[in-house]
C-alpha cells in the first residue's frame, strides 16, 4: 500500500479527505524558497558531519556501502543538553476532546512564518519495508539540526531505486496522503514551556515544536504511520516479532509486546543458545494484517539504549550514530563513545540493520502467538489465555510495576499497576480500535495468547532463563498447561518455585487488587477524555468475572467488586 502525493486540480478542494487546515499549513512550508532538498543518505551524513557540535568519533561504520554510506564513514555523536527523553505532556492530538484545530493551526502558522528566516532541509523516507504496507514521509527541519535529519533518514528507509520500485508496485491507499512533519527544535512559546507536538492523525501530518530529542521525531513519524495502518486493515504494533524456523519444517511466528525495560528486545533477539534457526522482523515497530496475519516491519534500523553496552561491547560494531552519550580517548588515541548512561539517563544509538544478520522485512506466514509482557507480582512466569475477549482485554491493560525511584503524589498506591494498553503510548485513534483488531486476530485467525511476567512473582525474581525456557516449550508445542484455579479461560504452566498458592488469602487479596487495578483503568477510560478511549463492555465484564472468582476463593465480600 502507498500514499498520495499529487492531486488532479479538480480534486484540490475542501471536500478532499486528505486535505485539512493543519495539513495545508504544514505542507505549504515545504515549498518555500528557503528549503533545500536532501537527496540521499550521503548528503545527510555530510551535513551532520559538518554541523557545529557534532562529535566525529574514530569508530568506523560497519559495511557503510550496504546501508547507503561512503567507505570510511564514522559514527557521529550529538548531544541534546538537558533533554534526553520524550515529553508526553507536549502532545496534542486533533480529534481529541478540547483540542481546537483553529487554535493550534494558528500556532503552527506562526511557527512556519518565523521559520522563513531559516534555511530548511527537506528529507524523504519510506515507512514500511514491503509493498503490502508503505507510507512515504517528509520531514522539514531547520539548519543547525542536521543530526536529527541524518538520524531520521537512518532510522527509516532512505529512498533508493530498490524501494522506489517496491513503492510503485504497491496498492494506492486513495484516502491517505504522504506523511508531512514540520519541526523547529528552537521554537518557544509561553503556553508550551515543554514544547508542542501537534498531530493531525487523520490527515497524516504533525508539527514538532521545541523538540530537540531525536526520539520525538522517530516516534512522531511512527505515530502517523501506525494511525494510517489502523485505518487500512492492520493492527499497529509497538513490539518485537520473530520467527522460529523449526527442524521439522514448521515455522512459529511470535509477537512480544512490553513496556520499556520489560525484556521485549531481549526476547526478540534471543538466540536460545543457537538451538533454533531464528529470523527477526523488528524489535520495535511493525504492523499485522488482520486479513491474512502477515507482518511488515516499519523500520530498517534499531534505536536502542546504550545503557547495557559498554564501550568495548561487540554490539557497538554496528552503531551508526549515538545521542546523549559521552566521548573520551582510548589507548590508541581514538575518540570513542562513553556509554552505560554515565553522562545522563537514556543514552541512545541507532544500530544498523546488519546488527541482526537473521533479519527480514516481512513475515508472509501468519502470526501464531502474541505474548503480553508484564511486571505484575501476582502473575506466575507464564499464563495462557483461552478467550479472545480476555486476551484482548489483558493486552488493553498491559501493566508494569512503578519504579522504586518514582516520586508519588499523596494518596497514590505504590503497589498499583501502571498500565499502557498494548505497550503503545503513541496511539492517536480510539483504544477500542486496537481492542477489536487484536480480538479479531485471536478469534478469527486462531492466534494464541500468552502472558509473560518478567519481573517478580511476589518477592521472587523471575530469571530471564525461566522466561526463555517457557517460550521454548510453547514454540516446540511441548508446553503443559492446566486450568488455573477457578478461572474458566486461563491456563497455567507449573514452574517450580513460581506456583501460586490459591489457598493463601494474602496472595488472593493481592491478586484481587491487581485485577481491580485493571477494572479501574477500564472504568476510567469510559469517561476520561469524554470517553475517547472507552473499551467495549465485554472487556470490563471479563475482568469482573475474574475478580468474582477470586472473591469466592478468598471469602471476600463480593460487594468489594468494582461493578
Amino acid at each position: 500500500m502507498s500514499t498520495v502525493f499529487k492531486f488532479k486540480r479538480e480534486d484540490i478542494n475542501a471536500k478532499n479527505p486528505i486535505i485539512s487546515q493543519t495539513r495545508t499549513t504544514i505542507e505549504t512550508a515545504f515549498y518555500g524558497n528557503n528549503v533545500t532538498d536532501v537527496k540521499n543518505l550521503k548528503e545527510a551524513y555530510e551535513l551532520a558531519f559538518n554541523a557545529l557540535g557534532t562529535v566525529i568519533t574514530d569508530m568506523p561504520v560497519y559495511k557503510p556501502e550496504a546501508i547507503g554510506l561512503e567507505e570510511g564513514s564514522k559514527v557521529l555523536l550529538f548531544n541534546d543538553g538537558d533533554v534526553s527523553a520524550r515529553c508526553a505532556d507536549a502532545r496534542r492530538i486533533l480529534g481529541w476532546p478540547g483540542v481546537s484545530e483553529g487554535d493550534y493551526a494558528a500556532k503552527v502558522r506562526e511557527a512556519v512564518y518565523m521559520a522563513r528566516y531559516k534555511k530548511l532541509y527537506h528529507l524523504q523516507a519510506y515507512i514500511g519495508l514491503d509493498k503490502d504496507f508503505m507510507v512515504k514521509a517528509h520531514l522539514l527541519i531547520p539548519q543547525g539540526h542536521e543530526n536529527i535529519a541524518y538520524n531520521w533518514m537512518l532510522n527509516f528507509q532512505y529512498i533508493n531505486s530498490e524501494y522506489i520500485d517496491m513503492y510503485e508496485a504497491s496498492k494506492l491507499m486513495e484516502n491517505e496522503g504522504d506523511i508531512f512533519v514540520f519541526s523547529d527544535p528552537d521554537w518557544k512559546h509561553e503556553e508550551h514551556p515543554m514544547g508542542l507536538t501537534l498531530f493531525d492523525p487523520n490527515h497524516n501530518c504533525a508539527a514538532l515544536l521545541g523538540m530537540r530529542y531525536f526520539g520525538e521525531h522517530k516516534k512522531g513519524t511512527l505515530t502517523l504511520a501506525w494511525g494510517c495502518a489502523n485505518r487500512n486493515g492492520f493492527a499497529s504494533c509497538h513490539a518485537g516479532q520473530k520467527r522460529y524456523n523449526l527442524k521439522n519444517g514448521r515455522k512459529f511466528v511470535a509477537g512480544v509486546f512490553g513496556l520499556s525495560g520489560s525484556g521485549k528486545s531481549t526476547i526478540t533477539h534471543a538466540k536460545h543458545d543457537n538451538k533454533y534457526d531464528v529470523t527477526v522482523l523488528h524489535d520495535d515497530a511493525f504492523v499485522i494484517s488482520t486479513e491474512n496475519g502477515s507482518s511488515v516491519a516499519l523500520e530498517p534500523s534499531y534505536f536502542d539504549k546504550t545503557q547495557d553496552y559498554p564501550t568495548s561491547s561487540e554490539d557497538n560494531k554496528y552503531l551508526l550514530t549515538a545521542q546523549n552519550c559521552g566521548a573520551t580517548v582510548d589507548e590508541n588515541g581514538d575518540v570513542v563513545l562513553v556509554t552505560e548512561d554515565i553522562r545522563n539517563g537514556n543514552g541512545r544509538a541507532i544500530k544498523s540493520k546488519l546488527w541482526a544478520p537473521n533479519r527480514v522485512d516481512k513475515f508472509g506466514e501468519p502470526v501464531n502467538a502474541i505474548f503480553w509482557i508484564m511486571k505484575d507480582p501476582t502473575l506466575p512466569p507464564i499464563l495462557k489465555i483461552e478467550s479472545s475477549t480476555l486476551a484482548a482485554s489483558m493486552g488493553a491493560t498491559l501493566a508494569t510495576k512503578r519504579s522504586t525511584a518514582e516520586r508519588l503524589a499523596p494518596g497514590v498506591d505504590p503497589n498499583a499497576l501502571v498500565i499502557e494498553p498494548y505497550a503503545n503510548p503513541f496511539r492517536t485513534y480510539p483504544l477500542a480500535d486496537d481492542f477489536e483488531k487484536f480480538k479479531s486476530l485471536f478469534e478469527n485467525r486462531g492466534v494464541s495468547c500468552y502472558i509473560l511476567n518478567t519481573g517478580f512473582f511476589m518477592d521472587k525474581k523471575i530469571p530471564k532463563e525461566v522466561t526463555l525456557d517457557a517460550i521454548e516449550k510453547v514454540i516446540e508445542d511441548s508446553a503443559e498447561f492446566k486450568k488455573w484455579g477457578p478461572f474458566k479461560n486461563i491456563s497455567i504452566m507449573d514452574i517450580e518455585g513460581f506456583v501460586p498458592d490459591m489457598n493463601d488469602k494474602e496472595y488472593l487479596n493481592e491478586l484481587f487488587d491487581r485485577i481491580n487495578d485493571r477494572v479501574n483503568f477500564i472504568s476510567k477510560k469510559s469517561t476520561e477524555n469524554q470517553g475517547f478511549d472507552k473499551l467495549p463492555n465485554e472487556a470490563h465484564e471479563s475482568m469482573l468475572e475474574i475478580m468474582g472468582e477470586i472473591a469466592k476463593l478468598s471469602g471476600r465480600d463480593t460487594l468489594d467488586i468494582n461493578a
